[in-house]
């Protein structure tokens, strides 16, 4: 393969209006698309919705702020799917002002996933606003070497989350933030990789898609002081590190 396939690890491809031109673009840019969802119920409708489409995984997702109202039913439908899943997210913990009256429900939920072994062989992108410490601090002691997506914690965590080999994913939001930049200086190159988190995240004035991950890519070059080329090179490589780590082939 001449130009090697990057990969949005974290997408919300059905917050979209058109999410198949959207996958359509995704691959047209080269680029493999993780949808994340946010509950087994949203897991299900979109692979059914998507069906066998190249170019795109479909995550199997318990988003924090859902979890903080799940049933013992949802939860056990969540790990009754865990065998079919090829990515696991967005799950995690959210103790900002949205989430933290339902911390002690979020826990419960975050500990029962981490607790099944499955979650060890798969790739995990993982929320963690407002709760970072424990977050990284639970993948630890659960040896889960998940992508902690969009962090925006406090940066004297990064070198634990980097002990327990942890991951962090950059989207074209953050290398357009002022507050990002101190982490973006801090961060290894060898443990980034990419994500979109659209539509949620911008990308200038318009919502962010996974081609704007050429852009991001520039981005981290100027950063790395090296040739767009070697940066796109040095990510590729990093995704194979990761997936690797779990039994996968990158897409």
């Amino acid at each position: 393969m001449t130009t090697a396939v990057l990969t949005d690890t974290h997408c919300h491809i059905d917050a979209y209006d058109n999410p198949l031109a959207v996958l359509d673009d995704a691959r047209a840019a080269g680029v493999h698309v993780i949808a994340v969802t946010e509950d087994p119920g949203k897991y299900r409708l979109l692979r059914t919705r998507l069906g066998r489409r190249d170019g795109v995984d479909v995550a199997l997702g318990f988003h924090p702020l859902r979890a903080g109202a799940a049933s013992p039913h949802d939860l056990a439908r969540f790990l009754r799917l865990l065998p079919q899943a090829t990515w696991i997210g967005e799950i995690g913990l959210d103790f900002s002002r949205a989430g933290v009256a339902t911390r002690k429900q979020q826990r419960r939920v975050f500990e029962a996933i981490l607790a099944d072994p499955q979650v060890r062989t798969r790739p995990v992108t993982v929320h963690s606003r407002g709760a970072e410490r424990e977050t990284i601090a639970r993948l630890a002691q659960a040896q889960v070497p998940a992508i902690l997506h969009w962090y925006t914690g406090p940066l004297s965590a990064v070198e634990d989350a980097l002990v327990a080999g942890l991951w962090f994913s950059i989207n074209p939001a953050m290398v357009r933030s002022k507050k990002a930049a101190s982490l973006l200086q801090r961060l290894p190159p060898e443990h980034v990789l990419l994500e979109t988190d659209g539509p949620f995240a911008r990308s200038g004035s318009r919502s962010a898609v996974p081609s704007d991950l050429l852009g991001t890519l520039d981005h981290l070059a100027r950063l790395w002081e090296i040739p767009t080329s070697e940066a796109r090179n040095a990510v590729v490589e990093n995704q194979q590190r990761f997936f690797g780590t779990h039994g996968q082939s990158p897409a």
